[in-house]
Formats: C-alpha cells, structure tokens, sequence
C-alpha cells in the first residue's frame, strides 16, 4: 500500500488547481474546504456559464463537476476544458448515474464518473489515479429498490411534480406511482 501512495505522489503535476462546479451550495463549500486541505488551489463555481468562464479564464489542471446544473449540463464545462487544457483531468459528479451518461462522460475526457455522495477522498483518488487505476466497490452501495426510487423521483421533478406524466413517461399506471412516490425512500 505504501508504494502505491508513493507512486501517487511522485506522479504528480506541480499544477494544483482545481475548478469544483456544482449548484448545490453546502456541498460545493464542503468539498472546497476538503479539497483544499488536500493542496489543491480550489476555485468554485455554480453554473455551467460560470465554469465555462473560468475554464476560458484560465484552466484549471483538476476539475470536478456536476453533471447536472440549473443552466445546462456539466459535460460542457469539462469538454471545454479539454479543448483548452487536454492534459488537465476532470470527473463527473451525479446524483442520477446511467450507463449512457457515463460513457459519454468518459468519450469526452473525463477521467471517472462519480456518484453521489461521494466523499473527499474518493474525490482526490481518482483526480491524481494514474494508468490503469480502478477504483474501489463502495461498501456500502445502493440497493436496487433505492435506485429505482432515485430514478423515479427524478423523472417526477423534470416533469414538474406532475403525476400523470411521470407515469406516462415511465409506463406505469398513474395509481402506482402514487403508492410509491407516498412510501418512505428505501435504503
């Protein structure tokens, strides 16, 4: 283990700054300050417009983005990164991980494809993982059921918290989505 944490250091680039977008602002100010602590020259933004402006500033080395931001999607913020810094690596934070949006992630450069909540560590692991570097299974990962109900509420917020178009969207009787939209969230 403590070779691997050496190889880590060794490897990295004298470059420390890090670009941390998300709308979310407790968390955004959190993961800041962890950051930080880290050696990481932090500068935060909280929409896609901002953090295509401070990539087009000056681009960061490191950057950590949402995937989903009020403006936009934060995969804009890390292609423009890459055309202006293609060396520099990026992640992708999510509360709502698929499989497309994970691909595309990765097609346009970002490094790894987080899900929410991830934690500091998790974070910087995978900003300076080199080579063939596979991050580690959570021990504690969602159940199927809190999947599907984090899937389900997420449709029912883009449709506006409207019933019957959640259900319609989703295929499934009106009645039933009821039920469980009215159920505790599974853990």
């Amino acid at each position: 283990m403590e070779s691997v944490e050496m190889l880590d250091t060794a490897m990295e680039p004298q470059d420390r700054t890090l670009l941390i977008v998300d709308d979310d602002r407790p968390f955004l100010q959190r993961l800041a300050r962890a950051m930080e602590t880290r050696g990481f020259m932090v500068t935060t933004a909280e929409t896609v417009a901002d953090g295509l402006a401070s990539v087009e500033g000056s681009a960061p080395a490191y950057a950590v983005v949402d995937m989903r931001l009020g403006d936009g999607n934060g995969l804009d913020v890390i292609s423009a990164l890459k055309r202006r810094r293609p060396e520099a690596r990026g992640i992708i934070l999510t509360g709502y991980g698929n499989i497309a949006t994970a691909v595309n992630a990765v097609k346009i450069g970002a490094v790894d494809y987080l899900a929410k909540p991830a934690d500091a560590d998790d974070i910087c692991a995978a900003l300076n993982a080199q080579g063939d570097y596979k991050p580690q299974l959570p021990e504690n990962p969602m159940s199927a059921d809190r999947v599907r109900w984090e899937h389900i509420l997420r449709v029912y917020e883009l449709c506006g918290r409207n019933v019957s178009e959640t259900a319609r969207r989703l295929s499934m009787h009106r009645r039933t989505l009821q039920r469980i939209l009215a159920k505790r969230a599974p853990r």
